[in-house]
């Protein structure tokens, strides 16, 4: 009996240790936003949209480039004239002769009109921009619905292993009466024996439960970018709201679900990117400048007629026009390319919108019919709790045998497992409907 309840007072003061800080849903969601590995890939991508869409001015700006270079040379030079002098071919030869040549120069290239392509494609990174944040945002609320379930999760598992822990003082009692039984000679060792193998498997299954949680905790760990083996005290209950009407989800989704805001919005660049590539078909207008500055330095010449000195420098400018006439039919492609690309992005939409359909349907369907066994368990449980409580009374009266006793508590047990799965399926059928409407965010 002395190991008994040794067992039984460090199980409960180890309980009672291990109790740490605590930690909220808010703390949770918080800390996700901030460290949740797929959101900061979401918000990257997000990021580069909107960097595109800030230089996108410059396809209004003209191109200008600078070139410069100079060069020194040595050389040998040979030179033969058709004229003869004396009878004699005209043969003049030099070594080592320095030549320095220094250029640079100045060009701009504007193009004018690219049949509105440039307008196009600034508008196109405009939505793109819009379509990462609608993206990040979808991102987010599908992260901080995992994240309240991970987290409702070790709350549930909390509550299930207070559970066991509240059925320990009945199990200490059957052991008690069963020990007391046997040493005045009314019992038996095998009712004993049997009292403390039930005993036994209730610890087992607490600390079963206790690795559970341990293990709930690293999956949520994970979700919040907490480092691994992290450990806290979670929320003693699961908070529910039960009042949820499915016309608020069914009539308002699409205008609030980013995910579907996404599909339709991709639906807009698509329709832009077709717009780019008509613009292939219309001829493109330039204006085209440049300033160049050109000098060469002979330090001897073989020529006569070369000089020893050249320079050149000026300004000139101009317009230009490319019109496409025949490139093997590619712009024709990459419009009808462009325009299916248009016609997925549609169909995409279209399923999109029916998962969110569906899964609003039925996860209201799976709402209410959790609330309805809610209110079952909860009379179950008044019910369990009222039967053990009898049955340990019988039992200590000698008018029933530990059997019932033994069946009564895995009555109550099974009614507090059915209770707590209850809760949490609610709460997870609450978090979807408010993760399909958009409204987890809030």
């Amino acid at each position: 009996m002395k190991y008994i309840f040794s067992l039984f007072v460090s199980l409960s003061v180890v309980t009672q240790i291990n109790a740490q800080q605590q930690l909220t849903l808010q703390d949770a969601i918080t800390a996700a936003l901030k460290n949740n590995y797929d959101i900061l890939l979401s918000r990257n991508d997000s990021t580069s949209y909107a960097l595109d869409r800030y230089y996108s001015f410059g396809a209004f700006m003209p191109q200008l480039n600078g070139t410069a270079s100079a060069v020194w040379n040595t050389n040998n030079q040979q030179l033969k004239f058709a004229s003869r002098v004396n009878g004699k071919d005209s043969l003049i030869t030099r070594n080592g002769v320095r030549t320095s040549n220094l250029n640079y120069g100045v060009s701009m290239n504007w193009t004018l009109f690219d049949g509105l392509k440039m307008f196009a494609t600034r508008e196109r990174l405009m939505e793109q921009e819009a379509l990462g944040a609608l993206n990040l945002k979808s991102q987010i609320v599908n992260s901080v619905a995992a994240v309240i379930n991970s987290y409702y999760g070790i709350v549930r598992q909390k509550e299930l292993l207070r559970a066991l822990e509240n059925q320990d003082t009945v199990y200490v009692e059957r052991v008690q009466l069963a020990d007391k039984k046997l040493s005045v000679g009314l019992g038996s060792k095998p009712e004993l024996l049997q009292a403390r193998v039930d005993f036994n498997a209730q610890k087992t299954l607490q600390l079963t439960q206790q690795s559970i949680l341990a293990q709930l905790r690293d999956q949520l760990n994970q979700l919040i970018g907490f480092k691994q083996g992290s450990v806290y005290e979670v929320e003693d209950s699961i908070p529910l709201n039960t009042s949820l009407q499915y016309g608020e989800f069914a009539q308002q989704y699409e205008r609030s679900n980013p995910m579907l805001l996404a599909a339709k919005k991709s639906i807009e660049v698509a329709n832009l990117s077709v717009k780019e590539q008509k613009a292939g078909l219309w001829p493109t207008l330039s204006f085209n400048s440049a300033y160049n500055f050109s000098k060469t330095n002979n330090s001897v010449v073989v020529n006569q007629n070369q000089p020893f000195y050249n320079q050149n420098r000026g300004f000139n400018y101009g317009l230009g026009l490319n019109v496409p006439i025949l490139n093997g039919l590619n712009t024709r492609r990459l419009i009808r390319q462009a325009q299916l690309n248009v016609q997925y992005q549609e169909v995409n939409y279209e399923k999109q919108r029916s998962l969110v359909d569906v899964g609003i349907s039925n996860s209201f369907k799976d709402y209410e019919l959790q609330k309805k066994l809610l209110d079952i368990e909860y009379d179950n449980i008044l019910l369990a709790d009222e039967n053990v409580n009898i049955a340990l009374q019988r039992l200590k009266q000698g008018v029933t045998t530990s059997l019932e006793l033994r069946e009564a508590q895995k009555s109550q047990q099974d009614a507090y497992i059915r209770l707590i799965t209850a809760k949490y399926n609610t709460k997870m059928a609450e978090t979807e409907l408010l993760r399909l409407k958009g409204d987890l965010l809030k």
